[in-house]
């Protein structure tokens, strides 16, 4: 995928033991697109009760997501 200067997107990857990290790539780390999406990371990987909703809106979809 290519983004242009003006987009920026999140990486979700699964590691072989289940971790999930999160990356960012972006063509605009200076502007508002890319300053979410890294905002949006340090949520995912830092924030303990927005990563247990995640995973009770995971349960909830009862395994529409495999």
């Amino acid at each position: 995928m290519e983004l242009k200067n003006n987009q920026s997107a999140l990486i979700l990857e699964t590691g072989e033991n289940g971790e999930i990290t999160v990356e960012v790539a972006s063509g605009d780390h200076n502007g508002i697109t890319g300053a979410l999406c890294k905002a949006m990371a340090i949520k995912l990987m830092q924030d303990v009760d927005f990563q247990e909703e995640l995973m009770e809106m995971l349960d909830e979809d009862d395994g529409d997501i495999e």
